[in-house]
Formats: C-alpha cells, sequence, structure tokens
C-alpha cells in the first residue's frame, strides 16, 4: 500500500518529460494545424478581392464573402495566438501535460465547427454548429480549477441550450408567419428576405424578437449574461479566450446575418430591442464591475459591458457600423491578451483573487506590462483601435440623435474605468508581498501577446488599405 501512494506522488511529482514522453508532440502539431488553417485563412483574404464575393460552397450551404472572410481570419489568427500559449504552458503545467491530447482534439474539433459555422448560409445550420460548438467547449470548461468545473460546465450547458432554444423559437415563428401568407420559407441567409413582409405581422416581429433575444444571450446580453462571468472565470484560461475570443464571434456572425436578412424589414423593432439590451448590459457591466475582486472575473463583467457597447452601436446601424465592426475585431485580440496573461499569473500566484496580488509588474515584468496594456486596450485608450471603435460608435449615437444612448454609455464606461483602475492598478503597481527574483517568460509565451498588441495599435493607427476595405464592406452588409 505504502509503494502505491509513493509510486502515485512520484507521478504527480514528476516532470511533464517523465510523466507523457509519448505527448510531447501534440502541442506543437496543434500549433503546426493552427497555423495551417491562419495561412490557409490569410490565403483566401489575398486570393478572393471582394470584387468576387460571395462564392457559394456545398450546395449553398456555405458562402464566402466579407463577413464570412474577416471572421474566418479573425478566429484562425486568435486560434493560433492560443495554440501557441498551450505550447508554452504545457512544459511547465503537469495537469496540461497529463490531458494534452485529450484538449488538443476537443480544441481543434471546436475550430472545425467554428469555421463551418462562420461560412454558413443557412441560419438553422449555423444554429446547430453553435450547439456543437458548446459541446466541444464544455469538456474543456470542465477541467477548470475552480470549485466545482463540472457543475460550471454543465450550468454553461444549460445556458447554451436555453438561449438556442429560444433562437429555435424564432425560426418556428417565422415558419408559422410564412405559412399563414402562404409563402415558402428557406432559411438560407440569400433567400429568407423572400418570405418576409413589410406589412405588420405579429409572427414575424415574434421570431425576430426570439432569434435577438436568443443569440443576445450568447453573447452575454442582459438578462441572459449570469453564464459568462462564472463560465470565463472557472474555465481554464486558453479555453476562456476560445469562448470570449473565438466562439463569440460566431454568435456575432449570426446577429450580423439577421441583420443582413432583416434589413428593410422592422427596422425600428431591432434597433429597439438591441438598444433595451444594451442598456441593461451596460448597467449590469458597471455595478457588478465595482464589487468585483477578482481579475479573471473582472475580464469577464468586461466582456458583458463590450457586448454591450455592440449591441447599442448595432441599435444606430448606419454611421456607427464600421465602429461596431472595428469594435468586435480588436475585442477579440485584447480578450485573448487578457485572458492569456491572467494564465501566467495565475501560473505563478495560484489564485485569481486581486488580494493577494501586490507589485506584479516588478514580480513579472512582462507578465505584468502586457496585462496593463491590455486593461489600457479594453479600457479605450490610444492608440489602441478600441479607442478608434468606440469614439466611432459615439460619434454614429450622436448623428443618430439618441442622446440617451450617449450619456448612459459614456457614464458606464466611465464607472466601469474607475472601478477597474481601483481593483487593477494597485495589483499591478503595489508593493511587492513576493520575495525572490523577478519571474521571467520564455520568448514562446511572449510571442502571441506581442503580435496580439502589435494588431491593435495597426489598427487603431494605420490599417491597411484591403483590411479597412474589409471592415466597411461588413459595416455595410449591416446597414452601415
Amino acid at each position: 500500500m505504502s509503494a502505491l501512494a509513493s509510486s502515485s506522488s512520484a507521478v504527480l511529482t514528476a516532470s511533464p518529460d517523465q510523466v507523457a514522453p509519448n505527448t510531447r508532440w501534440v502541442a506543437p502539431a496543434l500549433v503546426a494545424v493552427a497555423l495551417i488553417n491562419w495561412l490557409a485563412s490569410v490565403a483566401l483574404f489575398i486570393t478572393h478581392p471582394l470584387a468576387e464575393l460571395p462564392l457559394y460552397f456545398a450546395r449553398r450551404y456555405l458562402v464566402l464573402d466579407a463577413t464570412s472572410l474577416l471572421f474566418v481570419v479573425l478566429v484562425n489568427t486568435v486560434f493560433l495566438g492560443i495554440s501557441v500559449y498551450i505550447l508554452s504552458r504545457e512544459h511547465t503545467s503537469n495537469v496540461l501535460s497529463h490531458d494534452i491530447r485529450s484538449r488538443a482534439g476537443l480544441m481543434l474539433a471546436f475550430m472545425l465547427i467554428i469555421n463551418l459555422g462562420v461560412m454558413s448560409n443557412h441560419l438553422i445550420l449555423m444554429w446547430a454548429l453553435i450547439e456543437l460548438s458548446t459541446l466541444c467547449a464544455a469538456p474543456l470548461v470542465a477541467r477548470g480549477d475552480a470549485a466545482s468545473p463540472k457543475g460550471v460546465a454543465w450550468r454553461y450547458m444549460l445556458y447554451s441550450a436555453m438561449t438556442l432554444s429560444i433562437t429555435f423559437l424564432g425560426f418556428m415563428c417565422l415558419a408559422q408567419s410564412a405559412d399563414l401568407r402562404g409563402v415558402d420559407i428557406s432559411f438560407s441567409v440569400d433567400q429568407l428576405g423572400r418570405a418576409l413582409t413589410t406589412n405588420s405581422d405579429g409572427w414575424q416581429r415574434l421570431g425576430l424578437s426570439f432569434m435577438l433575444f436568443g443569440l443576445g444571450g450568447k453573447l452575454g446580453l442582459a438578462p441572459l449574461y449570469s453564464w459568462m462571468p462564472e463560465t470565463y472565470e472557472a474555465a481554464p484560461t486558453s479555453t476562456s479566450a476560445l469562448l470570449a475570443a473565438v466562439q463569440f464571434n460566431i454568435s456575432v456572425v449570426a446577429v450580423f446575418r439577421i441583420l443582413q436578412v432583416f434589413q428593410g424589414f422592422e427596422s425600428h423593432f431591432v434597433s429597439q430591442e438591441l438598444l433595451l439590451m444594451g442598456y441593461l448590459s451596460l448597467v449590469v457591466a458597471a455595478v457588478q464591475v465595482m464589487a468585483v475582486r477578482n481579475y479573471k472575473r473582472l475580464i469577464a463583467y468586461a466582456c458583458v459591458s463590450s457586448s454591450g457597447v455592440i449591441a447599442l452601436g448595432l441599435s444606430v446601424g448606419k454611421a456607427a457600423a464600421y465602429g461596431v465592426v472595428l469594435y468586435i475585431v480588436s475585442n477579440a485580440f485584447v480578450k485573448s491578451l487578457l485572458f492569456l496573461t491572467a494564465g501566467r499569473l495565475r501560473a505563478v500566484y495560484g489564485t485569481n483573487d486581486v488580494a493577494p496580488l501586490s507589485g506584479v509588474i516588478r514580480v513579472m515584468p512582462f507578465s505584468g506590462l502586457l496585462f496593463t496594456v491590455g486593461i489600457f486596450a479594453l479600457l479605450g485608450f490610444p492608440p489602441f483601435a478600441s479607442f478608434l471603435a468606440e469614439m466611432m460608435i459615439l460619434s454614429g449615437i450622436v448623428q443618430a440623435g439618441n442622446l440617451m444612448a450617449f450619456t448612459l454609455m459614456c457614464v458606464m464606461l466611465t464607472i466601469i474605468f474607475v472601478a477597474t483602475g481601483r481593483t487593477v492598478f494597485p495589483m499591478l503597481w503595489g508593493a511587492s508581498k513576493r520575495e525572490g527574483p523577478p519571474v521571467h517568460e520564455s520568448w514562446i509565451a511572449a510571442l502571441p501577446k506581442l503580435g496580439f498588441v502589435f494588431i491593435l495599435i495597426m489598427l487603431g493607427t494605420y490599417a491597411p488599405k484591403p483590411i479597412t476595405q474589409l471592415l466597411i464592406a461588413v459595416a455595410q452588409s449591416i446597414g452601415g
């Protein structure tokens, strides 16, 4: 019995090389696959001018247009950074090295589903793929080190099933509307508009309401937002980044598709529903950020705030549309940067609470600096793209004459700014409570984060013309 105990102890304390030498190839292979996917997405961007789009595939179930092209490049760029982070952590984490095979397999299945979902030309197919991505993500969430990670994973799945059920009710209401009018309905994005009517139609309006409400829940919009802070905090940081910067964007694409279909139909109703959810989300985020004392949950509530800003921008459309698209793109990199850096803080300090952390920038100079940069980008400081995007959204709101939305957004973002600074800045620059030399980070771990910072600065100062044209094309597709 004692021999068995000593053997188990030896396994738990062994280095990754001793524990699982036959899995050392998995993390490099994950990076290689992510790199191939990223190169393929960039090749699509380079070889397919906007004038040649859209292109349809797989019996028109898949489409390559400006929207799908932008988000395919975006999610694969983020995933490449997350994969490199996994590679850097796998050598120092026994927990990660033990289940790297299953994690890598789930992540690759997740990304395959996300890519197909982003390119989907059929709303019901996209709906099914969003749910499949949740099924792949839930086991990853359950690998977190919270008090009850499996319980969090089950609640995440339950919320996802609930929000997507509401969305499906919307599809059924649209079908009922078409049936009552004797019209054939197809849920292909390029054909659904033929089954809609400009006349007052209760079933059509109810269907639109359910779809936006359900997908709003997937985006973390109030009132169905509570899954997001809990899940993002409890999941491993790489999974939090996947959910916040990758899965989030397939739900954004679904909302964009609905807006594209409903252009000219129920525009005022769409605007009012998005406006209300945006108001509620900003208020909820501001209140919660003031009370939170956990840096990972703080990032999660900032994600709720970001969803509120997106909803307000989409409710205005027109002049704010370009700002919304730029904000979504920049937010993906900000979230990834913050969550991956939070993973390094967790690895060194062993906690997500702010109280035990002080003087992080002295203990972990590089990670502390990157976390500071990420916070500044999150709060909308120049020269980051988030600053330019927020200014464009606010400008669009003013041009639309909605002074209430302008005032609320300014006040709530100011509260979030002050509350975040009060919580985070002492953690970063206070007197250090940890003895010993500074903790250094490998260049492999630093590379993706530096890449994200470079992209944020580039988009906020001078974006290459092809990228700007792509952003403009997506903005125009949603009414900009």
